[in-house]
């Protein structure tokens, strides 16, 4: 990873690196790598065109302050960004432009993957759309318990999300991550699915920040 960074920066013209770090242990490579190019680290106390109306600001993921700068800059407030990461994390932004809390559920592919490595007699899964919700084999059923069974957790949390926090309000939903497209593309509750929704927030910040 270091020597990879390293050879990008190296060939290119750049004049900062803006970095949205969830796993401290790899910060230090970041540093190596950029060299003497400036590096700016995502964090709660930047400007990121949007307040944050929590308890523990610097609690929250960095990952998830850059899908609500984007979301807030690109789709408007108030609005919910569903990530199809490790976790299936739910961030919202109010009305007035505050990040106002969230919900974190397990991801999609840890949940399959912890089905196979703690389960005997059940295959790695590769995850597609099923063909139908019974299934007629061992793959077909958990393939079809998991892209079901998500869209109806995302569709539930939304469900509660709305009644709780905006209950006659128009809410812009948008999806975002890895499985984005798998699960979110036919639920009627998503407006949007825009895979590269974080690195638009890293752009966004470092425009506001330079």
């Amino acid at each position: 990873m270091s020597a990879y960074l390293r050879q990008f920066v190296k060939h290119r013209k750049i004049e900062r690196v803006v970095v949205c770090s969830v796993v401290p242990k790899k910060n230090r490579v970041v540093r190596a790598a950029a060299g003497k190019t400036k590096v700016l680290w995502l964090n709660s106390r930047l400007n990121l065109g949007v307040g944050i109306d929590y308890p523990q600001p610097r609690s929250i993921g960095a990952d998830r302050l850059a899908n609500a700068a984007a979301v807030a800059k690109l789709y408007g407030c108030p609005s919910i960004v569903v990530d199809f990461g490790t976790a299936v994390t739910f961030d919202i932004i109010s009305k007035r432009r505050n990040y106002i809390g969230g919900v974190i559920a397990p991801g999609l592919e840890a949940m399959t993957n912890f089905l196979y490595q703690h389960t005997a007699l059940l295959p790695k899964l590769s995850l597609t759309e099923p063909r139908r919700a019974i299934g007629k084999s061992t793959i077909a059923a958990m393939r079809s318990g998991a892209v079901f069974g998500y869209r109806g957790l995302v569709r539930e949390i939304i469900t509660r999300i709305k009644a709780e926090r905006f209950p006659r309000e128009k809410v812009h939903i948008v999806a975002t991550g890895g499985y984005a497209q798998l699960i979110a593309s036919k639920l009627r509750e998503i407006d949007a699915v825009h895979p590269h929704l974080t690195l638009e927030g890293l752009r966004i910040v470092a425009n506001l920040n330079s």
